[in-house]
C-alpha cells in the first residue's frame, strides 16, 4: 500500500484486535482534581509582577471522567486507562511512541483521526491515544471532539453535562469556558450536540483563528482532533488546511480495501496521510 509519510513502524497497527469481551484490569490512581502547577507556572491571578508566570493551561476546569462503565468487563468502548493489560494497551502505547517521533521530526503537533465510513472507531482511538499520551508526564495534549455528526468523546469518558464545540468554533464561547482538563496532562474541547452545518462552519476562517489561539494559549505538544467520516462527510477535507495530518481507522470487519484506497488518493492531495490504523483486527480481515 502507498502511503504518505507513515509512521516508522508498520503501515497498520492493530489497536483492538477484540471479538468480544473484554479483560479487567486494576483501577489507576485517580488525578487530583486540582493538581498544583508544576515550578514556575501560576494559576490565573496573583499580582501584576506574577504576569509572566501565569499559565492558561492552569487555569482550565478540572474534572474527573467517571469511570465506572469503563471498569467492568466487556465494557462497550474499553478505555485502556482502565484495562491496562489489554492488548490495545500496549498497541496504543507503541502508536503514541512512534506518532511523537515522526512529529518531531518533522515539527507537526496537529493531528486529525478519521475513518473512512462511520463505525470504524475513530473515535475509541482517538481517545485512547490521548489517554495514552496524557500518561507522559511534563506534557500536553489535547483532544478536540470535531464530529458534530456523531459526537462522542464526552460519552466515551463518561462526562455529563452539554457541550457546544460550534459555539467555540465560532467565537461565541472562550477557551476557558469550554475547554476541560482532566489532570496535569490532558486537556478537551467535547461536544454533545450535532450540527448539520458543520463542514460549512470548518471552511470559516473564524474556526481556523479560534483554534490557532487555542493553541497559542494553551502550548500543546499534540492536539488530536476527532472527525467524521471522510467518506460520508466533507467536513474533514474543509479542516485539512489545520492539520499536519491524518491518521486513518479501519474496521477489520467491515472496511474494504477500496475504501482504504479511495481516502488515500483524497488525502494525497491536500495533506498527509500518518499511517492506517487497523480496530477490531482479524488475520485476513482486510
Amino acid at each position: 500500500m502507498n502511503m504518505t509519510h507513515p509512521l516508522p513502524i508498520s503501515e497498520r497497527s492493530v489497536v483492538s484486535g477484540r471479538d468480544g469481551g473484554e479483560t479487567t484490569a486494576p483501577t489507576p490512581r485517580q488525578p487530583a482534581l486540582e493538581p498544583a502547577p508544576p515550578a514556575g507556572k501560576l494559576l490565573f491571578g496573583g499580582n501584576e509582577g506574577d504576569a509572566a508566570l501565569r499559565d492558561p493551561w492552569w487555569a482550565l476546569r478540572a474534572v474527573t471522567p467517571d469511570t465506572r462503565v469503563h471498569r467492568r468487563t466487556g465494557a462497550p468502548l474499553p478505555l485502556v486507562d482502565y484495562h491496562r493489560d489489554h492488548p490495545a494497551a500496549r498497541a496504543f502505547d507503541l502508536l503514541r511512541t512512534q506518532m511523537v517521533r515522526t512529529l518531531e521530526q518533522n515539527g507537526w503537533n496537529r493531528v486529525a483521526i478519521a475513518a473512512p465510513t462511520s463505525g470504524c472507531g475513530s473515535t475509541f482511538t482517538a481517545v485512547n491515544l490521548a489517554l495514552s499520551m496524557g500518561r507522559v508526564p511534563g506534557s500536553r495534549t489535547v483532544l478536540m471532539d470535531l464530529d458534530q455528526r456523531a459526537p462522542g468523546v464526552s460519552g466515551a469518558l463518561g462526562m455529563g453535562g452539554s457541550h457546544d464545540v460550534g459555539a467555540f468554533l465560532s467565537g461565541v464561547v472562550t477557551v476557558q469556558r469550554h475547554m476541560v482538563r482532566i489532570g496535569e496532562t490532558l486537556a478537551l474541547g467535547l461536544n454533545t450536540r450535532i450540527n448539520r452545518n458543520a463542514s460549512e462552519q470548518m471552511h470559516d476562517m473564524v474556526s481556523g483563528l479560534v483554534l490557532e489561539e487555542m493553541q497559542d494559549m494553551l502550548d500543546p505538544d499534540v492536539v488530536i482532533y476527532d472527525l467524521p467520516a471522510m467518506l460520508e462527510y466533507d467536513d474533514l477535507a474543509a479542516f485539512l488546511p489545520q492539520v499536519d495530518g491524518v491518521l486513518l481507522v479501519a474496521d477489520g470487519t467491515r472496511t474494504s480495501a477500496g475504501q482504504i484506497a479511495e481516502c488515500e488518493r483524497l488525502l494525497s492531495e491536500q495533506t498527509r496521510l500518518l499511517g492506517v490504523i487497523l480496530n477490531r483486527g482479524r488475520a485476513g480481515a482486510i
